[in-house]
């Protein structure tokens, strides 16, 4: 069983930058592909990013690429997705998710509480 727990969300005006945190607990994280996937009210559930297990490996959903990074450090079982000019219609929660393998397939094995991301203009 996998734990995780994301963290950094919070309010921002267009244009900002968060960074969001997800540490894992129960396994280590080197086992799995990592993503990142987020709700807007209203909406459904999107994945928006994935890094691969071992080769590093990234692939972003287009509303958000060129502005988002993915990024893991299993030294600390730890997973990040900075967020950059951040958009009204990035107002979300944001949740990261694991999948065990070398990449990310729905559905995804684990999946956090998630964390509120809001962007006013």
């Amino acid at each position: 069983q996998v734990q995780l727990v994301e963290s950094g969300g919070g309010a921002v005006q267009e244009g900002g930058s968060l960074r969001l945190s997800c540490v894992a607990s129960g396994d280590a994280l080197e086992s799995y592909a990592i993503g990142w996937l987020r709700q807007a009210p209203g909406k459904d559930l999107e994945g928006i990013s994935c890094i691969a297990r071992r080769d590093g490996r990234t692939a972003y959903e287009d509303s958000v690429k060129g502005r988002f990074t993915i990024s893991r450090d299993n030294a600390k079982n730890m997973a990040f997705l900075q967020m950059n000019d951040l958009k009204p219609g990035d107002t979300a929660v944001y949740y990261c998710a694991v999948k065990m393998g070398p990449w990310c397939i729905i559905p995804y094995d684990y999946m956090g509480q998630g964390a509120q991301v809001t962007v006013s203009s």
